[in-house]
């Protein structure tokens, strides 16, 4: 009897993992974007100085339980030698963030290039893909109207994979929440292409 109720007790309190992707040029406010969802969702996370985070030289990783399923997320360096990394990542992947830094316009030419690289590889094929029009703080910011046409004009590579494009500021928090649930919802409705990992125990 104690098994089964055990075995019960995991299921239920288990959750479906979940591995999302954060890219984006380095500068662009991905960390922050992570930091700032985790003070968000995650009970009692002290968290970091905002405006005091540095440039990624790596991997940041970061987990939020939300709408019943468990994201993890990967916010990957945006330097250009490090993009190289990026595919190594991608078929493990169930969502992507790509956040564009709409205060630089002078570097939103390469945003784009690295952009479409990432959807052309064949590994992110009908994966979902949030595009967060970040550091809307800024007041010369780019909106997500000039943003949008940029970064969907790709259509046969985007395919019928579901897209948002979102004004978002991780300083501010603008447009986090609703960023980071609409992800949770769609790897779910996407479970049929890219099924969960493992649960693991909440």
């Amino acid at each position: 009897m104690y098994t089964l109720l055990h075995g019960l007790y995991k299921h239920v309190t288990q959750k479906d993992e979940f591995f999302v992707l954060i890219l984006g040029l380095d500068n662009a406010g991905k960390t922050t974007f992570l930091e700032s969802a985790k003070t968000r969702f995650v009970k009692n996370y002290k968290g970091v100085n905002l405006s005091k985070i540095t440039t990624t030289v790596g991997l940041n990783i970061g987990k939020i339980d939300t709408n019943g399923v468990r994201l993890n997320f990967w916010d990957l360096g945006g330097q250009e030698e490090l993009q190289a990394l990026w595919d190594k990542y991608y078929q493990e992947c169930h969502a992507v963030i790509y956040v564009v830094d709409t205060g630089d316009r002078e570097r939103i030419g390469e945003s784009k290039e690295s952009f479409i690289k990432m959807i052309k590889n064949e590994n992110t094929r009908g994966v979902p893909l949030l595009v967060a029009a970040n550091k809307q703080d800024l007041e010369e910011c780019m909106g997500v109207r000039e943003v949008k046409p940029l970064f969907e004009s790709n259509v046969d590579h985007v395919g019928t994979r579901e897209v948002m494009v979102l004004a978002t500021s991780g300083l501010t928090g603008e447009g986090v929440v609703e960023g980071i649930d609409w992800v949770a919802q769609c790897v779910v409705r996407n479970m049929h292409a890219r099924p969960p990992h493992d649960k693991e125990k909440s």
